[in-house]
C-alpha cells in the first residue's frame, strides 16, 4: 500500500526539533519560522513538555469519557484562566475542523435554525460539517447535517446586516485572523458591530482561533483586540504543540445535556496532559508577550524591505504578499538558507513560527530573507 498523494512535499526529511529548530536526517539544521501550520507553540521537545507526556505515558494514554478524568478539569480551569474565559465550558475534541463542526451542531441545537454566514476566503476545516474556501461572494453552499452557508465580503457590515434582518440565520462563523485566506485581519470595528447585530438578531457568533488563537496573535485570542465575547470559541493548532487535540469554549448561555455531544478519542488522558503542559508553558515563560514583541519587531522590519508588496498579521501571525508568485523564494529560503515558511495562495508568504521565537532568530530570519530578495 501507498500513501495517498494530496500533500506536495519537499525533498527534506526531518528527524529532530529542538526550539525554534530543526533538523533532518544528514544532521542539517534549519530555521523554523512555519511550526507545521501554527502547531509548534511551545517550541520542538520543549523538556517540560516531553517529560509530561513521557510521565503519562507510562501511566495510562486513553479511556472513554464515561469516567472521571481529572486532567479535563484541570486543562478547563486553566485553560479559562489564561485566555479570560473561565466562567466557559469545554467540550474537547481531536481537530480545529471537529471543533468547528460542533461548535455549528450546538448553535443549531441551541436556536433551532440552520442557515449559516461565513466570510469570503474563509477556512473553517475539512469535516462534512466544515465551511470550505470560496472567492465567490454570491456563492451559497449547501453542506451536511441540513447547513446552508452564506459567504460574505469580509468587513463589510452593512451586507451582514442585510443577511441577519430575516431573523433565520443560525450562526455567524469568522476567523480571528484568516489563515489560509491569506492573513486577512478582522477590523475592530466590524467586529464589535457583528457581536452587536448577532445579539440583536439572535444569530450566534462563532470564533474561530484554531490558528489565531492560544498567543499566536499577542493576545491569547485574535478577537481579544477587539474587546468581544462571542458566544462560541473553536480551538486546535497549537493547543497541544503537536499533540492532536481541539476544543470548544462555550457561553453560559448554552445548557448542557447528557447526550448532546459526544466524541471517541476527545479529551483523552494524553492529549489532556499535552494540552496543559503547553499552558503552563506559555505562562510561566511569557509567551503571549514574546509573540507580541517579536513579532512587532519582525512586522516592522519586514515593512521597509521594497519588494514585498503588503505585509499583514498580528503578533507571530504573518502574511508577506508580493506582486509575484513566491515559489521561488520559498525554495531559496528552504534550499539555500535553511529557512522553513510556509504559504498561502501562490503570491503569499505565511509565517506561523513557535511562540518562543527569539529576537535573535527574528534578526536571522530578516537577514535571509534579504539575502534572497
Amino acid at each position: 500500500m501507498k500513501t495517498f498523494d494530496v500533500y506536495p512535499l519537499f525533498n527534506v526529511e526531518i528527524e529532530k526539533g529542538i526550539g525554534c529548530r530543526t533538523y533532518d536526517k544528514q544532521g542539517v539544521e534549519y530555521l523554523d519560522l512555519y511550526g507545521g501550520h501554527a502547531v509548534i507553540s511551545v517550541g520542538h521537545s520543549h523538556p517540560f513538555f516531553v517529560q509530561k507526556l513521557t510521565n503519562q505515558v507510562e501511566k495510562l494514554i486513553f479511556y472513554s469519557n464515561s469516567v472521571i478524568n481529572k486532567f479535563q478539569e484541570e486543562l478547563a480551569e486553566k485553560l479559562g484562566k489564561l485566555s479570560g474565559y473561565d466562567d466557559y465550558s469545554l467540550f474537547l475534541v481531536n481537530s480545529g475542523a471537529e471543533a468547528n463542526e460542533n461548535a455549528l451542531k450546538l448553535a443549531s441545537f441551541h436556536n433551532g435554525k440552520k442557515k449559516i454566514i461565513a466570510f469570503e476566503k474563509s477556512f473553517h476545516g475539512r469535516t462534512s460539517a466544515a465551511v470550505k474556501v470560496t472567492d465567490n461572494p454570491k456563492i451559497v453552499a449547501p453542506i451536511n447535517d441540513g447547513f446552508e452557508v452564506e459567504f460574505l465580503p469580509l468587513n463589510d457590515i452593512e451586507r451582514v446586516k442585510k443577511s441577519l434582518q430575516h431573523q433565520d440565520v443560525c450562526a455567524v462563523i469568522i476567523e480571528g485572523i484568516q489563515g489560509v485566506g491569506g492573513i486577512k485581519i478582522p477590523e475592530v470595528r466590524f467586529l464589535k458591530e457583528l457581536s452587536t447585530v448577532c445579539k440583536a438578531t439572535g444569530a450566534l457568533l462563532i470564533l474561530d482561533e484554531i490558528q489565531s488563537g492560544y498567543g499566536r496573535s499577542g493576545k491569547f485570542f485574535a478577537h481579544q483586540y477587539a474587546g468581544i465575547r462571542p458566544d462560541l470559541i473553536t480551538v486546535a493548532k497549537g493547543m497541544g504543540n503537536g499533540y492532536p487535540i481541539g476544543g470548544v469554549l462555550i457561553s453560559p448561555i448554552f445548557k448542557a445535556s447528557h447526550g448532546i455531544l459526544g466524541t471517541t478519542f476527545g479529551g483523552n488522558h494524553l492529549a489532556c496532559v499535552a494540552a496543559i503542559a503547553v499552558l503552563d508553558i506559555m505562562k510561566a515563560e511569557n509567551l503571549i508577550n514574546n509573540a507580541q514583541k517579536v513579532g512587532d519587531f519582525l512586522i516592522a522590519e519586514l515593512k521597509k524591505l521594497p519588494q514585498i508588496k503588503e505585509v499583514r498579521g498580528l503578533g507571530l501571525m504573518i502574511g508577506l504578499e508580493f506582486d509575484y508568485p513566491v515559489k521561488e523564494i520559498r525554495n531559496k529560503l528552504l534550499f539555500e538558507q535553511k529557512v522553513f515558511t510556509g504559504a498561502t495562495g501562490t503570491h503569499i508568504i505565511r509565517l506561523l513560527p513557535p511562540l518562543c521565537l527569539s529576537m535573535n532568530d527574528a534578526k536571522l530570519f530578516i537577514d535571509k530573507l534579504r539575502s534572497v530578495l
